[in-house]
């Protein structure tokens, strides 16, 4: 069965005006549209759409409601799919940020509603008891990002390129650095000064990224933590993936984000929301890594991304093909127009359209042109 779905974009203060809109061929709203969720999380839960084809019943619902309702749970036993889907929108940079993994999550979840904090409190950590690995899929030309350390001779290349060589010394012990950095005291605020200052006549990636986030965040001791990180420039079509404790920061571009079925995360700074430096650093991964593009397997107008080890599978589709279904997946069309069968049913998508797809359609039979992403976790226990 393919049930239509929709939802209301995030307004973030660091979205794009146009992005969301034109990628769903609708007008602007007149302010930022930064994220638009297609999932179950009670968070921003998809709502179906045209109920009036499961059962006549016009009324709006939940979709984790209307899996309660048709996989016979009953009332007040909501059901979750075992991923996320996402438009990401910047068109300024998000926070630096970590999300936690299995264990990380239940734990901390548990130990904050022991501690009662409310689910909705700004300073909570943890609103779920999910890992959130993430793959990131560029759909705009370029999507800059930073993710992962570099190694410690590129952040003293960095540190020495733009002024702040006072930090070289303490690059033997990465987390007392990250730590002291963002404590955001005098000496660390006259080093980002002293940083964005070299930046301005400095020819280089590392200047270009200061620049970057200078614009929307001028003060913010980050910057420096900005430099300790890998800048990623992805293509159009490109995608990156996002293990747990991976530190990154979107800074600019469209993307499709397909990720756990979370909303943990976990800020370091460029961002008004909460920060807390030690739990960031208690399931951060500091250990130096290259981020090399995960690469698809491409088959005509298909191609699979499926990073490995994780359930997590993103099938990019352009035209006529044939897929098989692992489990519950959410298919989101954004350009032209698909017809897309399976074993039980079929449905019609135009720009901007996405719907649920039930397990039992198997098998996908897809025909038109255009771009179409169908997402799903074929085995959501190894999140």
């Amino acid at each position: 069965m393919f049930i239509e779905i929709g939802n209301t974009p995030k307004s973030y203060d660091w979205g794009s005006l146009t992005a969301i809109p034109e990628l769903l061929g609708v007008a602007p709203s007149g302010g930022p549209q930064a994220e638009l969720w297609f999932g179950t999380h009670e968070a921003s839960p998809s709502i179906v759409v045209n109920r009036e084809s499961t059962n006549n019943d016009l009324s709006p619902i939940r979709l984790h409601d209307w899996l309660s309702e048709n996989q016979g749970l009953g009332p007040g036993e909501p059901t979750r799919i075992g991923f996320l889907l996402k438009i990401l929108a910047a068109e300024t940079p998000l926070s630096i940020q970590a999300h936690p993994n299995s264990l990380q999550a239940e734990q901390g979840f548990t130990r904050e509603n022991e501690q009662q904090i409310p689910i909705d409190a700004p300073e909570r950590n943890y609103r779920d008891p999910f890992a959130k690995p993430e793959l990131v899929l560029a759909i705009s030309e370029r999507f800059e990002a930073l993710a992962g350390m570099r190694s410690i001779q590129e952040i003293e290349a960095a540190f020495k390129g733009l002024g702040a060589d006072e930090l070289v010394e303490l690059l033997g012990d990465l987390p007392s650095l990250i730590r002291t950095v963002l404590s955001g005291g005098r000496e660390i605020q006259n080093l980002v000064s002293e940083v964005q200052e070299t930046a301005r006549s400095t020819d280089s990636m590392d200047a270009d990224t200061v620049r970057r986030i200078s614009r929307s965040h001028p003060h913010d001791p980050a910057i420096l933590c900005a430099l300790m990180l890998n800048r990623v420039s992805l293509r159009r079509g490109e995608a990156l993936f996002l293990g747990a404790g991976n530190l990154h920061a979107y800074l600019q571009g469209t993307a499709i984000e397909l990720m756990g079925p979370s909303d943990n995360v976990l800020r370091g700074g460029l961002t008004s929301k909460h920060v807390d430096v030690e739990e960031l650093l208690a399931i951060a991964d500091l250990v130096p890594r290259k981020m090399d593009l995960l690469v698809p397997e491409v088959s005509g107008n298909h191609r699979r991304f499926n990073p490995r080890g994780i359930a997590l599978r993103l099938d990019h589709i352009i035209g006529p093909t044939q897929i098989d279904l692992s489990g519950e997946s959410i298919a989101l069309c954004t350009d032209g127009e698909f017809e897309v069968s399976g074993e039980h049913s079929s449905h019609s998508f135009r720009k901007g359209e996405a719907a649920f797809i039930t397990a039992n359609e198997q098998s996908l039979r897809v025909v038109g042109t255009g771009e179409i992403f169908i997402a799903s976790a074929p085995a959501a226990s190894k999140l």
